[in-house]
């Protein structure tokens, strides 16, 4: 039996050491093949290029051997799409995107170029997670890649057992940045609430004109239990599964009421 093939990406280009790391880790658990942005694609959302050529060059891994990687001037969910469509070569069984550098928690996952890559996975019916380094101090990939390939050994398996055409796999994985052995737990839990501090900077170039920053603060969030932020502030692992059905059923009677009230 030929062993599964997982392909990894990120959008913070084919050089992060978190990519590496993940890279280096996935080879316990199948053949790994990487597509990955020639540089930073952070906070692009689920971007798709329509209007110019996708470009894709073999590279090396900075101290790794016997992987197959590609770089490509697309974005993270376009090095998915190449992936999945023949550049990986074969089929490909799991796709894993990361390890981000930043949390991505909330509605962070509205803007993730990490995120975007597994879900171009689960929109393709393969199964997909994606996993970031709540990064501080330690700088601990290790720990976050050793977690991501038990986590892809588990999910390989579910896959295996899955009907055909059921809904695959998508989740989205955060690991906060602590020494070996201090991590306590893993918590499943649902998207917690993101507070943005965003602000307009406001500056005048060289000739008088107007041009714009968008800064302001570091984001915070809400430290709620059952929810991904306040897993991390426990100093916990959280995996959240995530759907693609954006549809507010909750609100779907009260919406038929006044905006078709005929129907």
């Amino acid at each position: 039996m030929e062993p599964p093939t997982i392909l990894v990406s990120n959008d913070d280009g084919v050089h992060a050491p978190g990519l590496v790391a993940l890279a280096q880790a996935l080879r316990q658990v199948g053949t790994v093949i990487v597509v990955a942005p020639e540089r930073n694609w952070s906070a692009v959302g689920h971007t798709k290029t329509m209007h110019k050529p996708l470009r894709a060059v073999q590279v090396a891994l900075p101290g790794v051997e016997g992987i197959t990687a590609y770089q490509s001037n697309g974005s993270p969910s376009d090095c998915v799409s190449l992936g999945l469509l023949g550049l990986a070569g074969r089929p490909v069984d799991l796709v894993v995107s990361g390890i981000n550098d930043g949390a991505n928690v909330g509605t962070d996952l509205l803007y993730s170029g990490t995120f975007a890559a597994a879900a171009e996975a689960a929109i393709a019916g393969v199964p997909a997670f994606a996993i970031s380094l709540d990064v501080g101090q330690y700088l601990n990939y290790a720990a976050a890649a050793a977690f991501a390939a038990a986590l892809a050994g588990d999910m390989l398996a579910r896959a295996r057992g899955q009907a055909p055409g059921e809904r695959p796999w998508l989740l989205n994985v955060n690991v906060p940045d602590r020494p070996e052995g201090e991590i306590a737990r893993v918590q499943v839990t649902r998207l917690g609430t993101r507070v943005y501090q965003d602000a307009l900077v406001e500056r005048l170039d060289p000739r008088g004109r107007r041009y714009y920053w968008i800064g302001g603060n570091v984001p915070t969030g809400l430290v709620e239990e059952g929810t991904d932020i306040g897993a991390l502030a426990a100093g916990d692992i959280s995996v959240t599964p995530i759907r693609l059905d954006l549809t507010d059923e909750a609100r779907m009677d009260e919406l038929r009421t006044w905006a078709a009230p005929d129907g």
